[in-house]
């Protein structure tokens, strides 16, 4: 039989890949690379591996791994969204990367600026998480104090001072000091009033900026040179003769170390800042709004947990000091009440006191609200109601709840902040839950208050998406800009306020800006 005849061969056409980086090799005569260097380094030092940095057992201009996905040539390369996390090839770039490694990623111009803004998301997270440790503390440090501190009591501890440091609330703070380590660490002490206890809650928190954090605790008798103030009874008054001789023995108290030394509530730092307020009002609403923001993420991470606040008010609301500056700024101290300090929310129950006569049910439910720790709508109510505080304006809780006031008292208008926060007071009181803002949109409402978008970018322009991408793709580049340039020309380490700005942006997309720009300048 005849042979059929043959068919003619299919032409196969392989899509080309990207190259696969191969190894680097340096040519004689190139500098070392330092590690450390600024030029060959972007990550920043101290990091630990998981953190964004690369891994420690590989340096930075070593090859990388290849990339997992065949990429066509002529294909461009997918722009990032801002609000995604940059892939983890992004992540490891640094400015020491070898150039056969960038070539694949150069190779089409729109895939540039997709990895100039990976590059840029992925150093923010870098200096953000590099700032957090700086104001908290290392995380492993703080697991081994906590378990050398296990069974410790006050035997164990010094007391640097024996009349409180602070006195909130619902307890007593003490300077105390502890060896670890051959060197000498200070915490806080903190004593519980009486029915003020909050440790089972606490103790489950985990670790936030905004968010007391716990060392240790025990049940002990109360070391004989210790003062209670505000307590009746012989110890308030100071020791008689008859004390002296046969002092009485001290009360067996609860007993709670914590991480953080606070220095005064928010309402000791409002009560003495009237004449700031007076002299200097954009400066001081700028740290009012500041603390606000503060307060804002740490009543999201509590509900993040499925934890309630307690008795949200000023005097439960503590203010910590930020971790002394490098010795190139020791010299630059700012006067007292001029420096952001740290806001911490350490009362996660209720105080049972004393309510007032409700003349309606209506009245009595919105009282509950402000009060109580349960409804979700009580941090709402008392953030707004604390705007007025720090803002000097009173404003009794009748006007809070609109039954004896129509309109809520007037903020007047002493700085660029100040029509911002009134619209956010209004907003957080509304009568109307539907229409009362959250402690998620308060936070974004202060966010763009201290770092924009403002009105006038929309004075001449359309607000657009477009616009506000562009807007926070420009100021990203900025900020990273202005880091470099304060480390490098005056030695200026990042702080409290730097974070806050970090966490904005690595944050931020143009979709949240245009819903709170939406609601703010409404």
């Amino acid at each position: 039989d005849p042979l059929p005849p043959l068919l003619p061969k299919k032409q196969l056409q392989r899509a080309e890949s990207l190259p696969e980086p191969g190894p680097s090799h340096r040519c004689y005569g190139d500098p070392e690379p330092r590690a450390g260097s600024i030029l060959y380094s972007i990550p920043l030092p101290q990091l630990r591996h998981g953190e964004g940095a690369p891994p420690q057992d590989r340096p930075s201009w070593a090859p990388k791994k290849p990339l997992a996905k065949s990429q066509s040539l002529g294909e461009p390369l997918t722009r990032s969204s801002p609000q995604k996390a940059p892939s983890p090839s992004l992540k490891e770039l640094t400015f020491g990367t070898a150039d056969g490694e960038l070539g694949p990623l150069l190779e089409n111009p729109g895939g540039v600026c997709g990895v100039v803004l990976g590059c840029q998301e992925a150093s923010l997270a870098r200096l953000s998480a590099h700032i957090q440790e700086e104001l908290v503390g290392p995380e492993d440090r703080q697991q081994l104090l906590e378990a050398e501190l296990a069974g410790k009591r006050w035997a164990a501890l010094s007391v640097l001072d024996p009349q409180p440091c602070c006195q909130s609330g619902d307890a007593w703070y003490f300077r105390v000091g502890f060896t670890f380590e051959h060197s000498q660490l200070q915490f806080a002490a903190k004593v519980p009033k009486p029915c003020c206890s909050s440790l089972g809650v606490q103790s489950s928190l985990g670790t936030h900026c905004s968010i007391q954090r716990l060392l240790g605790h025990f049940t002990d008798r109360l070391p004989q040179e210790l003062v209670l103030p505000g307590i009746p009874g012989k110890q308030s008054q100071g020791p008689s003769r008859e004390d002296l001789a046969c002092p009485a023995p001290q009360p067996v108290l609860q007993v709670i170390l914590c991480a953080e030394v606070p220095q005064q509530t928010l309402a000791e730092f409002v009560k003495g800042s009237h004449a700031l307020h007076r002299t200097s009002p954009g400066h001081y609403e700028r740290l009012g709004c500041l603390l606000l923001l503060q307060l804002c993420m740490g009543l999201e991470h509590l509900r993040g947990q499925n934890m309630a606040q307690g008795d949200l008010c000023p005097e439960n609301l503590l203010l910590v000091q930020c971790p002394c500056p490098p010795r190139s700024q020791q010299g630059q101290k700012e006067p007292l009440g001029l420096s952001l300090p740290r806001l911490l929310i350490s009362s996660f129950f209720k105080v049972q006191g004393k309510q007032r006569a409700c003349s309606s049910s209506q009245e009595q439910d919105w009282s509950q609200s402000l009060t109580a720790a349960s409804p979700p709508s009580a941090a709402e109510l008392n953030v707004g109601r604390l705007i007025y505080q720090i803002l000097h304006v009173d404003i009794p809780l009748e006007n809070i709840l609109g039954f004896r006031s129509k309109t809520l008292p007037e903020i007047p208008l002493l700085s660029i902040y100040s029509a911002g926060l009134k619209r956010l007071a209004t907003l957080l009181l509304h009568r109307d839950p539907h229409e009362r803002v959250s402690i998620e949109q308060a936070r974004g409402i202060l966010q763009v208050l201290l770092w924009g978008p403002r009105q006038e970018l929309f004075a001449r322009r359309r607000k657009s998406l477009a616009l506000l991408r562009g807007w926070l793709e420009v100021k990203r580049t900025l900020l990273l800009l202005r880091f470099a340039e304060n480390t490098a020309g005056t030695g200026v380490s990042p702080g409290l306020e730097e974070w806050l700005c970090c966490q904005y942006f690595q944050g931020a997309t143009e979709h949240t800006l245009y819903q709170v720009t939406q609601v703010l300048y409404a």
